[in-house]
């Protein structure tokens, strides 16, 4: 890693120049330049149909946006109990796999590249979701957040506890969403293990209670985390797998007592099974990027694959951040839903539009492939 050096706009001769537009690598995936499409949750999957992806309305919305260097796709189920929103794509079927490669097919011929985020998310669900499995979490604490289904509004329930061969069970969904995520057409993926869903849920001690070896210390509650990371390179190979963490979030219900503690011990941990990169949600999520508890430049310095950075990121704080050294790529997420071609318009220094709210995870185009080009 190179040490941070002072930046100034003077010492840039022009925008082809900064770190921020040139082609790079993340983990061991070429990318044309460092800037990153966040996984965005967008609920318009074929849920009729078994969650599958892949409509002309999904390939559209992912091709206006393969100007990114990196593409992550939105969250993916590993498997039906892994499901929390109504519409989100699955990885773990056949029609599922067949429905994503339509959407790589098209990054891909657009120039860009594309990994699929794999997650699951434990006890931040209800059976009206997951089609009856119940919520699953590492200890039955109920988190203080509602689920959104077709019956509206409704109280998430308290979770089963996992037992040990149940979370063998779930790392083995892990490795088989990788594997489906190649067969599919991605890049690479990536583990979901930040916002307050079932990796995050064990890695901190305000959802995990546990007294066996997942529970407890921090290398306890670090093993889950690892045992999917291992799964994954297992399958896939360590430089195309990534991890998205959120130390100190308060998001869905979550908190830990030593949030340097966990994570500096995760990441160390990483470091020594060569995972391609960590993408680091600064502070709360989608909010306050200024919450005390873990140290960043520590986490940056610390380590050894590609740094990707995230959360209220404007232009100029991207820009400092790659020339100072503070972070390999940046993530954008809101940005890109209402900014299909956010790349051209940070390079031209060019207003970007604002998104609605109303139409983030309504179905259908409007607020999804209806947001216009600089050039139309």
């Amino acid at each position: 890693m190179n040490a941070p050096t002072p930046h100034t706009n003077e010492q840039i001769e022009s925008v082809e120049d900064l770190k921020l537009f040139q082609a790079g690598k993340i983990g061991s995936i070429e990318v044309k330049n460092r800037i990153v499409m966040a996984p965005l949750t967008r609920c318009r999957s074929d849920e009729a149909a078994g969650d599958i992806p892949g409509s002309e309305m999904n390939i559209e919305y992912y091709l206006q946006r393969a100007n990114a260097g990196l593409i992550i796709s939105e969250g993916t189920q590993v498997a039906p109990a892994g499901k929390g929103y109504m519409a989100t794509p699955g990885i773990y079927s056949d029609a599922q796999v067949e429905g994503w490669k339509a959407i790589t097919k098209a990054v891909h011929e657009a120039g860009s590249k594309i990994i699929a985020q794999i997650w699951h998310v434990g006890r931040i669900t209800h059976p009206e979701l997951t089609g009856g499995p119940h919520p699953i979490a590492p200890s039955p604490i109920k988190p203080n957040v509602v689920a959104y289904t077709h019956k509206g509004k409704v109280d998430v329930p308290v979770p089963h506890e996992l037992s040990t061969d149940e979370i063998k069970v779930v790392v083995e969904e892990f490795r088989k969403g990788a594997a489906n995520a190649m067969k599919a057409g991605f890049d690479g993926v990536e583990i979901h293990g930040a916002n307050g869903y079932l990796v995050d849920q064990f890695l901190r001690d305000g959802a995990n209670q546990r007294t066996d070896q997942y529970g407890g210390s921090v290398d306890n509650r670090a093993r889950f985390a690892l045992e999917v990371v291992d799964a994954v390179i297992a399958e896939i190979g360590a430089g195309k797998v990534g991890i998205r963490l959120s130390p100190v979030t308060p998001f869905n219900d979550l908190s830990d007592s030593n949030p340097q503690a966990v994570f500096g011990y995760l990441i160390e941990e990483l470091n020594k099974r060569g995972i391609g990169f960590i993408h680091m949600i600064e502070g709360s999520t989608g909010g306050d990027r200024n919450v005390p508890g873990f140290d960043y430049a520590w986490a940056r310095s610390t380590f050894k694959g590609t740094y990707m950075v995230n959360n209220g990121y404007t232009r100029e704080m991207a820009i400092n951040a790659l020339e100072t050294g503070a972070a390999d790529a940046v993530s954008f997420g809101r940005a890109y839903i209402s900014n299909p071609d956010l790349v051209q318009r940070l390079k031209l220094n060019a207003p970007l539009a604002e998104g609605n709210p109303q139409t983030y995870y309504a179905p259908g185009p409007e607020g999804y492939i209806d947001y216009p080009a600089l050039d139309q």
